[in-house]
């Protein structure tokens, strides 16, 4: 009995897999393009360009929201309710930031002339960081899911997978913002 528990604790949550998986999936998505994007700079055609100084303020930003959803997970395994609420609105409204920075960085280089039509190289960057800002908004949208839940009254279970999931998530697409504005900055 005691050998079956043992094995028990030690199997991944099935969503956690699913998390695992999905991020293994994003990883190689983006290891792709930025391939794609070193292959394409050596051609005749390619013009290099700089990166908004926004994006690099929004670095600051998703940063600071990896501390508050660690606050905000390290709050709900206290079972501080409200500091747990706290810390995830406040990592809901940095990454709703972080978002509206990314729209106005690409505001900033539609401006300068830097268009997704205009050159492969800015089509490159677009998308690039066009789909990290993607997957930081679903993240937002299910934070705000997680958010919601943390008012129902009626609730039984307390299962920190949610949020455990959305920690291990919500660091992921920071490292790999971080990535790519290093990328985008050495390679543009």
């Amino acid at each position: 009995m005691a050998m079956a528990m043992k094995g028990q604790r030690e199997k991944i949550h099935p969503y956690k897999y699913l998390m695992w998986i999905t991020i293994i999936g994003i990883v190689m998505m983006f290891a792709g393009l930025t391939s794609a994007y070193i292959v394409k700079s050596n051609q005749a055609n390619w013009l290099a360009f700089n990166v908004p100084h926004i994006f690099w303020y929004s670095t600051g930003v998703i940063i600071l929201s990896s501390i508050t959803i660690m606050l905000s997970r390290s709050a709900f395994h206290k079972r501080n309710r409200a500091a747990y609420k706290m810390w995830l609105g406040l990592t809901i409204l940095l990454g709703i930031i972080f978002v509206g920075m990314q729209y106005f960085g690409f505001t900033e280089l539609w401006s300068n002339g830097i268009t997704l039509t205009r050159n492969v190289s800015f089509s490159f960057l677009y998308v690039i960081v066009g789909l990290h800002a993607l997957h930081v908004g679903a993240g937002v949208i299910a934070l705000l899911f997680i958010f919601i839940n943390a008012f129902r009254t009626q609730k039984k279970v307390y299962s920190s997978v949610s949020i455990d999931l959305m920690n291990t998530y919500w660091h992921f697409v920071d490292i790999l913002w971080i990535y790519l504005l290093i990328f985008l900055t050495m390679a543009g």
